[in-house]
């Protein structure tokens, strides 16, 4: 999963599920969110289930402790307006395909060069919002698309031998996918959630829709094994309560706090750290070319997120 979320977190509810040191120290935080979402796409291929089992899964394990907070944001707060719950179920269902794209990508390319494919989702939301929303384009993200573009074609593998991956070509239409509907969910959720004070209300009914809709997508496609089984669903739960839980806890509440040169640097961690994960951990082999391919998507994603004096993005 990429790395933008949906809103802050009141510091105090973070020290009451006893990350009061971290809400203090916002780097720290942020680098450990982005490093614990790093491991995404790599438990993902550990658990070695259909696509849409794994979105399935680590979406609906998330669910009860997104909603533990949720609930305790409507009791400070009161109840989200209609428009903005329907909002957030329409962003669920971008997430689903997000997650079904990118599940998909992770055995076509890699683990490590996926989770890079997925973070153009930070050039592709400009470009949404500019297409859609006619919101102006940033200088940066124009400049950094053909950077990025460059990036995918080099991971493609049609330059240069020994190409890692099923099928490196279709893993970068896929993981152009990624990022595209990432960007649809971000853009979605970001006008569903009007009070940035309570990102969990949303982020939980997001949640449900995208388990809801992955069910959906999974049963035409013979995708979905709903019984259990050991150890998949032990990386599928560590999956959801890490990435789907505390890595969004973390960045959620750090990156607003932090200058937005800081957090566009840690917005390149989780890419970094999982392509360099995937090679230790997983004995993935990327060529040369498609490493060079992985650091100049990188490259393009700092040129896009880089700024002076504006509030931080916050990374998913």
């Amino acid at each position: 999963m990429s790395t933008e979320a949906a809103g802050t977190l009141d510091s105090r509810a973070a020290r009451a599920l006893g990350l009061g040191a971290l809400a203090d120290r916002p780097v720290a935080a942020a680098v450990l969110g982005a490093v614990i979402i790093a491991f995404s796409a790599i438990l993902v291929k550990a658990a070695n289930v259909p696509p849409a089992t794994a979105s399935v899964f680590r979406c609906g394990y998330a669910l009860p402790f997104l909603l533990a907070i949720a609930l305790a944001e409507r009791r400070a707060y009161g109840p989200r307006p209609r428009s903005q719950v329907l909002l957030a179920w329409l962003a669920g269902a971008f997430f689903a395909v997000d997650l079904e794209m990118f599940h998909h990508t992770i055995p076509l390319v890699g683990a490590g060069l996926a989770t890079v494919l997925g973070n153009t989702q930070v050039v592709f939301v400009g470009l949404l919002a500019w297409l859609l929303l006619r919101e102006q384009m940033p200088m940066r993200t124009a400049l950094a698309i053909p950077v990025v573009l460059t990036g995918v074609v080099l991971i493609s593998g049609v330059i240069g031998a020994d190409a890692y991956g099923a099928n490196p070509q279709l893993g970068v239409v896929t993981g152009l996918a990624t990022g595209i509907s990432y960007a649809g969910f971000l853009i979605v959720l970001r006008l569903g959630n009007a009070d940035v004070r309570r990102p969990a209300g949303p982020l939980f009914d997001a949640t449900l829709s995208a388990t809801l809709v992955s069910l959906l997508i999974g049963w035409p496609l013979g995708e979905l094994q709903l019984v259990p089984t050991w150890p998949a669903h032990g990386y599928l739960f560590v999956l959801a309560f890490t990435n789907q839980f505390i890595g969004w806890l973390l960045i959620s509440l750090s990156l607003p706090r932090l200058p937005a040169a800081v957090s566009s640097v840690v917005l390149t961690i989780q890419p970094l750290s999982s392509v360099v994960l995937a090679m230790l951990l997983v004995g993935e082999e990327p060529s040369a070319v498609q490493l060079l391919g992985g650091a100049t998507i990188v490259a393009g994603l700092l040129l896009a997120t880089l700024r002076r004096r504006q509030p931080a993005e916050v990374p998913a």
